[in-house]
């Protein structure tokens, strides 16, 4: 499975999403990119981005920033962006990925209904991530709620520290929701 998330400069907040997925996926065999609708190539990470990467353990030196391409959107699974109107950049730039591609607060919530409802199938993360990639077209209108994860390029630490937050919160609701119970009903973590 391929996942990638977009931002607008791929220099703040998706390399947060690209690296924080990493880090929690990095038992499975799900590959992680990231891209910006308008990307600054080759630049690295914002360095309040890379601080607070760096105060969870995660060395964000070697990133180097990329332009979102079409060739890129191709073959995704999932694609996750921050904003609406990233959404948007991204369907006008390859309209075939529609179906799989997110604002990561709106494919968090439809993580969180489909496993509230035991609509989550499969059993490896991929499967059951896939699962709701699938069913999106039918749960999208249940979602009612779901904010842009607004862009810090530029502004104070506190907005990148919310930005973190709010990423982190998403990512981790995404990630729970693909639990499976285990035989004593207890939750555990998907193994691969």
């Amino acid at each position: 499975m391929r996942i990638l998330v977009v931002c607008t400069g791929n220099v703040c907040r998706s390399p947060l999403g690209e690296l924080l997925l990493r880090r929690y996926l990095e038992r499975t065999s799900i590959l992680v990119e990231s891209a910006g609708t308008r990307g600054l190539p080759g630049h690295m990470i914002d360095p309040s981005s890379g601080r607070l990467l760096a105060g969870v353990g995660i060395d964000s030196d070697s990133f180097r920033s990329r332009r979102l391409t079409k060739d890129m959107t191709e073959p995704t699974d999932l694609i996750l962006c921050f904003e609406r109107g990233q959404r948007r950049d991204i369907v006008a730039l390859a309209p075939s990925v529609v179906r799989r591609t997110f604002v990561l607060t709106e494919f968090a919530a439809m993580c969180g209904f489909c496993a509230d409802r035991g609509m989550v199938k499969g059993l490896t993360i991929s499967e059951r991530i896939l699962s709701v990639v699938g069913q999106a077209p039918l749960i999208r209108a249940h979602i009612d709620r779901y904010e842009d994860i607004s862009d810090p390029y530029g502004r104070d630490f506190e907005y990148f520290e919310q930005a973190a937050d709010e990423t982190n919160q998403a990512i981790r609701t995404m990630l729970l929701s693909m639990r499976l119970p285990d035989r004593d009903g207890s939750d555990i973590m998907i193994q691969l």
